[in-house]
């Protein structure tokens, strides 16, 4: 298997808030949207703005 190929974990607790989200806010993602909710530190703008009311500032 390819070193760029290998599958990656989600980050630490990304994917049981994930899967706590209501369907329909889970509906209302892409896949590119799902991708970075999981394996990326920073969300495209169009994430933030579909899922600020469940954000928590650190």
């Amino acid at each position: 298997m390819p070193e760029n190929k290998k599958k990656q974990e989600p980050l630490p607790g990304r994917m049981e808030a994930l899967r706590s989200l209501p369907a329909d806010v889970l509906r209302r993602l892409n896949k590119q949207e799902v991708k970075a909710f999981l394996f990326k530190e920073e969300w495209p703008d169009s994430m933030q703005e579909k899922l600020k009311e469940y954000m928590v500032e650190d």
